[in-house]
Formats: C-alpha cells, structure tokens, sequence
C-alpha cells in the first residue's frame, strides 16, 4: 500500500522503499540544481506518484526491472482510462527526465524511454473563407470615404499577397513597386521575400496613394509606413483587428475570422486553382514546406464536399 507523507511516498512493504526514496532526491535535484518552480516539481511529483503505483501493481521492486514494455503498458492505461493526448505527452516527459536522471545517478544501466516516442499532436485545420466570402468582405468598405479607400486597399492586399499582419503594417513606401506589380517584405527570421501583387490591389493601391495618404499624413509628411491613421503614423495590429472585425459583420460572415484567416484564404484558394506547393511555400515565406502542407489537407477535405455536393452517386 502506497501513501504520501511530505514529499515522497512511501511503501510499508520495505522492497518499494528505495524506488520512492530516488523519487524524492530526483524531486530535490529539481528544487535545488535545477531551480525549477514549486508549481512544475509538484507536477512531476503528481506524474511520478502515479507512475509509481501502476509499477507497484505489477510487483516492481526496482528501477532497474522497468523495461519499455512496462512504460507503454502504463501509458496504455492512461489511454483506457480517456487521458488527453496532451495529458499523456506531459507524462512521457516527465518519465523521459526521470529515467534519464536514474541513468545519470547509475540507478539503473539503461533507459527504457529511449524508443518511445510522444503522440503526435493532432494538427487542427485553419479556418478559411470562400472565394464569395472574400469577395463580400473585401466589397464591406464604403470607398466613397477616405477611410473606405484606405481600408479597401488593405484588404485587397491581405488577400492578394498572404502577408501576416505583422508584415502589413511594417510595409514601407519604399517596399512598395507597382509599376512592377510587387511588395518587397520581411517575414519571420529576417527572411525578405518579393510578392506579386494582384491588378485590384495594384488599382486600390494607387487611389489610396494618390486621394488618400497626402491628407492623412499632412502633419507626418516623412511618415514612411504605408498604411496610416487618422493621424498620419503607422497603423497597430489593433487597429487592423478592429476594422477587419466591423467589416465581417457587415459582410455578414458567421465565421471567426482573423487577419491570418485571409493569409490561409489566399494559400487555399492558390491551390484549389492549380498552384504548386513549392510556389505557394515562396508566397507565405515558409521555412519549411511541411508547414505549407497543412493546405493540402484543406483543398483535399474541400475537392469532398464538393463531390459529395455535386456527383449524384456520391
């Protein structure tokens, strides 16, 4: 019988006493050569504790017997007994530094964490919108209005070069080439990437340069950010949030959208209409293609609706 006094657990059976015993220095080297929290060594008690009893069922009497069967046996019941993924993965975590500890202490002469692996995070597919609804949202602005203009060529921007918001509103003037039809911009790790921008982007581009920006920026005239405010300076990722949120509404889309849900938008649409996954990996700045891959899961998923929508013996 296993009970908990202080911090470590102890066995009146006198064979469990040693296990519980590394248990409790490995929870002191945390405190004290690792420095962790309070919050984060009581997580790896809890985990340990638990670890500890389903090997005391099975008549484990030394760390040295646990083998990779028993861990995928133990992490087996966590799933049986409807653990999250999540759940489990913290767990494995945690059995991964303790036995590592075990082994450096030699405790114990091998590591039966060493071929198990952690459960792949299930990857959730981002929100996008369809051509109709980009097409609503991107007609929302009254471009009768300063501020309509301003906030149409915003949108067709988004939409025609996938930028993240943060690349958006770093854009300079001197980023911007519309007699060649591109956007010069720096994405994430300081990577520059050239983007083609679309003809209606290149059109609500240039009413905005020309009607537009010379009366915001009266007061700011060496102001070099494209997009500007009422007060001629730079526009915040919260003034975007807040216009892009009025614009859904008015567009009325029942989605959740985000600046980024146009940024999947344009990638989704771009393949859904013949473009190369290696094409569309350039456009978003993505380091690694795999990250790109997620869209392809989208167009796939949306190629069934459609069939199931529309092939009479689908």
């Amino acid at each position: 019988m296993l009970s908990f006094q202080g911090t470590f657990w102890y066995d009146k059976a006198e064979s469990g006493e040693k296990m519980e015993e590394q248990i409790t220095e490995y929870l002191h080297f945390l405190s004290i050569e690792r420095g962790l929290s309070e919050n984060t060594r009581t997580s790896y008690q809890r985990d340990l504790k638990q670890y500890l009893a389903f090997l005391t069922e099975q008549g484990i009497t030394e760390w040295q017997a646990v083998d990779r069967y028993l861990v995928v046996a133990f992490l087996g019941s966590l799933t049986e007994a409807g653990k999250a993924s999540t759940t489990i993965t913290r767990m494995i975590s945690s059995l991964r530094r303790f036995h590592q500890f075990l082994r450096q202490e030699r405790y114990t002469d091998h590591d039966p964490m060493q071929h198990i692996d952690s459960p792949k995070k299930a990857q959730k597919l981002p929100q996008t919108l369809s051509i109709a609804e980009v097409e609503r949202l991107i007609a929302a602005p009254d471009t009768t209005t300063d501020l309509g203009i301003r906030d149409r060529a915003i949108l067709e921007v988004m939409y025609a070069t996938g930028l993240r918001v943060s690349e958006l509103i770093s854009l300079k003037l001197g980023d911007i080439h519309l007699e060649m039809g591109l956007l010069q911009t720096v994405g994430k790790g300081d990577k520059e990437r050239i983007v083609p921008l679309g003809d209606y982007a290149i059109h609500w581009l240039e009413r905005y340069l020309a009607e537009v920006r010379p009366l915001m920026t009266k007061k700011t005239p060496n102001e070099p950010y494209l997009f500007v405010n009422n007060h001629g300076h730079g526009l915040s990722r919260q003034g975007i949030w807040k216009n892009l949120k009025q614009y859904v509404i008015k567009a009325e889309i029942t989605k959740d959208v985000t600046p980024h849900t146009l940024r999947h938008s344009f990638a989704t649409h771009l393949l859904e209409n013949g473009a190369d996954l290696r094409t569309v990996q350039e456009l978003l700045g993505h380091a690694d293609i795999s990250t790109t891959q997620i869209y392809t899961h989208i167009t796939k998923r949306r190629m069934t609706e459609v069939y199931k929508e529309f092939f009479p013996r689908a």
